[in-house]
């Protein structure tokens, strides 16, 4: 398994992969997450940075089983050409990628933890939020990226660009969700400065991820999160609509 297998998959990736290959892409998924997770818990504290190497890719591991399974149902229901199976491989290798993307990013997340306020320092309320919103942003785009590297396929095997668009939708919106919600039950993965580290909060179901984004925003922009949401949202936009759009020029 090599970089430019997952950028440019074989024509057997999802149908009859080599359980090698498979086996490939899980350790590369793993591998990138967990060291781009001993990163995120690192400024708090080296232990959280293990407790999240290890947590972050069973987020992704939640996440895949519970998509892959949806996903691989609205497949059928909109004649994609994608099973179960195929959909579990797609997202699979949609992570890889991500991982991949995260994992290269590994280093610079650690020189800006080193560069960083300290946890005991008067700051680090406002590095904390700042980490949280910084982590939440690289995550995002580069699932994002690689949920649209993966839209080629849906269009050379669904049998319209609409059951392809509608399904890249829904990769996109149960990763978002699932994804987010899952981060939340297995928190910390940042560390808050007041709390004692530990592997999982003892309050699992109290509150939400998108509450606590929220309101690292107002902290970090003066009350004003509604600016910054709606500029990313537009942006994102923008690019869906660009990669959804009918090219002009036949695809090959």
């Amino acid at each position: 398994m090599t970089i430019r297998s997952l950028i440019h998959p074989p024509a057997d990736w999802l149908d009859d992969p080599p359980p090698g290959r498979i086996a490939g892409v899980a350790l590369a998924t793993v591998a990138g997450l967990a060291l781009y997770g001993f990163t995120i818990g690192y400024w708090r504290s080296p232990v959280l940075g293990f407790y999240v190497a290890v947590k972050l890719p069973l987020l992704i591991a939640l996440t895949l089983g519970c998509n892959g399974l949806l996903n691989g149902l609205l497949g059928i229901l909109l004649g994609t050409g994608l099973g179960f199976r195929q959909s579990f491989l797609a997202l699979l290798s949609s992570f890889a990628l991500a991982a991949l993307l995260l994992g290269s990013l590994a280093p610079v997340a650690l020189f800006i933890v080193w560069n960083a306020p300290s946890a005991e320092s008067p700051h680090a309320a406002l590095a904390h939020n700042a980490f949280l919103l910084i982590h939440t942003l690289l995550i995002g785009t580069a699932g994002i990226a690689a949920n649209l590297h993966l839209h080629k396929q849906l269009l050379l095997r669904a049998s319209n660009r609409s059951a392809a668009n509608t399904t890249l939708f829904a990769w996109l919106g149960g990763s978002a969700f699932l994804g987010a919600q899952f981060s939340w039950l297995l928190r910390p993965f940042f560390g808050t400065p007041t709390q004692k580290v530990e592997f999982l909060r003892p309050d699992p179901f109290d509150g939400t991820f998108y509450e606590a984004v929220w309101q690292a925003l107002n902290k970090t922009t003066g009350g004003h999160a509604a600016v910054p949401v709606t500029v990313l949202t537009i942006l994102l936009a923008i690019v869906l609509i660009r990669i959804i759009r009918p090219n002009k020029t036949k695809l090959i």
